[in-house]
This record gives structure tokens, sequence and C-alpha cells, in this order.
């Protein structure tokens, strides 16, 4: 791409934002409006496998559903189609009537095909995505009143998993919002007080939210969370992400996650953007730009697809996951914007080759969970499940396609 003259090169920017929404329109969310349905529960399913397989009896998880919401919100306000609405209005329906705590606030983790809960804890990751999709949700439709849904979901975290001391939020709570030592994510996560994911999270929630309602505290929490991402959470030395701490942000993991170096590189410069703050801009935008680098630099691949992480000692994990390609399509769009260097804007676009050449499931629609570093699927992982969803992959494309539209109407830097 870089090779070539800046006429060709809007040419192929132009061809680029085409692919980019046949693939979200087509592969993605219409995949999902397709098969992901559940007519006989209500909502949507729970679990189904590579082969198309659904599991009638497999529980529903917070986080796919909150995501769905959030990818056909944005699918509607970006193409103001109806059966967009729909898929989002059943997401919403499904959030209200299942996963509600009505007693003590808040959403299950996790609840079985007829909507009882069976994971009652409150983790701060999941109440995030639901506060992340109602803003989008408000931010399609115009319409307010989820907002007041919004606001409790906002209270009882700043009430209850906010730490006044060190600052950050707790990982998890029970069900009355009391402590737990029930605290990891998942089985892959470390059980420690405080994490990188959700604090990212609870970042780009929090953020959303400032889109579209603006109370007294709210500007000083983003602006906290950015400045903690920028003091602790961001290794100086190397510029990745830290992954686990304890209350007092000493790191307990030596783990590197590229997928999340690059999503957290544009979603902080994302936040300083919509907060406003000029000083804290300029120190997010270095940050960003070092991110990029650095994933640039050690995470990416010959064939332009980036690598799952690394451990403390340098073992690379080299197979290549779904939701990281997405995210490194975005951060190195965006790194370009900030940089005009066009070693970036390169690394887009071969994260988009790659992409559309392995990771896109061409045959049945979606993504592959899971490539190996020389591109085959790993057919054990299932199409969806709770975290399996379509929000990565559909958010990658049109943040990509408005990022297009904008080096478009800019130039390239050749």
């Amino acid at each position: 791409m870089s090779n070539v003259t800046g006429t060709q090169n809007m040419l192929d920017i132009a061809e680029w934002q085409n692919s980019l929404t046949e693939e979200v329109r087509e592969q993605i969310l219409g995949f999902w409006m397709k098969h992901a349905v559940d007519e006989k529960n209500g909502g949507f399913i729970g679990y189904m496998a590579s082969d198309g397989a659904v599991s009638e009896d497999a529980d529903k998880g917070l986080v796919l559903n909150a995501r769905i919401l959030w990818s056909f919100s944005s699918a509607y306000r970006t193409y103001k189609e109806a059966p967009y609405l729909e898929m989002a209005e059943r997401a919403l329906d499904a959030l209200r009537e299942h996963f509600h705590d009505q007693e003590h606030g808040g959403l299950y983790w996790m609840v079985d095909k007829d909507g009882q809960p069976v994971q009652t804890k409150k983790q701060v990751y999941g109440q995030a995505f639901v506060i992340y999709a109602l803003a989008e949700y408000v931010r399609a439709t115009g319409k307010q009143d989820v907002l007041p849904w919004a606001e409790e979901i906002y209270r009882l975290l700043e009430k209850h998993a906010f730490d006044p001391v060190h600052l950050g939020y707790i990982e998890a709570l029970a069900q009355n919002w009391q402590e737990t030592d029930d605290l990891s994510l998942s089985g892959k996560d470390l059980n420690e007080r405080k994490s990188m994911n959700t604090h990212l999270h609870v970042l780009e929630a929090y953020t959303n939210l400032y889109r579209v309602w603006r109370p007294e505290g709210l500007r000083d929490k983003l602006k906290t969370l950015i400045e903690l991402h920028l003091d602790y959470i961001i290794d100086p030395q190397n510029h990745h992400f830290k992954l686990f701490f304890d209350d007092a942000w000493n790191s307990k993991s030596r783990h590197i996650s590229y997928g999340h170096d690059i999503e957290g590189s544009w979603l902080l410069w994302e936040a300083a953007e919509v907060l406003g703050d000029q000083a804290l801009e300029e120190r997010v935008r270095k940050a960003a730009v070092q991110m990029a680098h650095a994933t640039l630099a050690e995470g990416v691949d010959a064939d332009g697809g980036i690598y799952n992480e690394a451990d403390g000692d340098g073992h690379l994990d080299a197979a290549k996951d779904w939701w990281p390609q997405a995210e490194a399509m975005v951060g190195f769009l965006n790194a370009y914007e900030l940089t005009q260097e066009q070693r970036y804007l390169d690394a887009a676009w071969s994260s988009w080759q790659f992409i559309t050449a392995f990771v896109s499931n061409k045959e049945t629609g979606e993504w592959h969970w899971q490539v190996s570093r020389e591109g085959v699927a790993d057919e054990n992982y299932p199409k969806i499940d709770t975290w399996k969803c379509p929000y990565h992959n559909s958010r990658a494309c049109f943040e990509a396609i408005e990022r297009l539209e904008r080096i478009k109407i800019n130039g390239i830097n050749n």
C-alpha cells in the first residue's frame, strides 16, 4: 500500500471501506441475526459450537448479551435500519428481564437458559459493559429512558467497587455488593484485587457514558481512570500493560497481552479526546504511540497477524485469536492518525489482509475464534459463547470505516 501514489491510495482506501462494510453487514451482523436468536427461551442462545451445533441448555452470559446490545445499537446508529434496532431491543429486554438484580441492583454474571440466575456475583467488568451498551443505545436512538438504569449501575460501582484509598476498582463483589473472595473474571485470570482488563473496560464505559450524560463527578472519574492507566497500568520501561495488581497497584504478573496493548492504545486516546483535557491529551498521545510502536515491533508476525501474548520469560503464544486482530487494525489506524507515519497505516492494512485471508469464516459467517501461526483455524473453539460475540469485530469495522474516511479527507502522508 505504501508504494503507490496518493491517488491510488485513495482508491485503495475506498475499496478497503467497501470490504469492511460488506464484512460487518454480511459476515458478522448477518450471522448473529440469523443464528443467535433463541426462539425457544427468549433472548439469545448461550453456546454454538464451531460446526453450528447449538447447546439449548447452555447458560447465558452477561458479557455476551451486553455486547450484543452494544453491537446492534452501534449498527443502528450507523445504518438506521430497523432490523438492527430490533436486535438491540431484544438484547435490552434480555438484560432487563433476566440479568437485572431487582433486589440489590446491578446485573447477574450468568443466568440459565430460562433466565434464572446461576452466578450472582457482581463482576465489575460485566457491569461496565452494560453501561457501555446502554450509552450506545442512547446515542443510536436518542431515547433517554435507559439513562436512569445506566446511572444506577454507575452509582453502585462508585459506592461499592471504587477504592477511595488507592483509587481504581475492585474486580468483583458478592450479589449484595459485599466483599467476596471470588474475584477472577475467568479461568484464565488471576484471582487478584485489580486488573488492567477491568479498568480498561470501565474506562471504555465511562467514556461512552460521558458522551450522553454529564453529571457532576463523572468527568473527574474518567480523568482519574485515564491517569491510573498512565501512572500504574502502563509499564514505563516496555510500554506494555501490566495485567494484575493488588490494592496498592503492585504488579502481580509479568505476562504481556498484545491485543490489550493495542486496544488500550486507541481506547485511551478516545477517552482523552472525549474528556477534552489538552494537557492530558498530550500525555495520552505519547503513551498511545509508544504502545502501538511496542506492539508493532514485538507482537506482529510477518503475515500481519498479531500474536496472543508472551510470558515474563519471553515465551511466545504465537496463536492468533480473533479479537486481537480486530483491535490491531483499529489501534494501528489510530497510531497513523496521531503520527502520520506510513508504517502504521501499512500495519493496519496488513492486519485487515490477515483477517480476510484467515480469520473471517467465509463458509458459515462470523470469525474463527483462533487460528494457528500458520493460519489454520482451531475448530475446538465455539462460534458463540460467553466471550465469543460480535463486539470486537463489528466495532473494528465501524471504527476503521470512520477513520479511513478521515484519512481520505485529510490525505495520506507518502
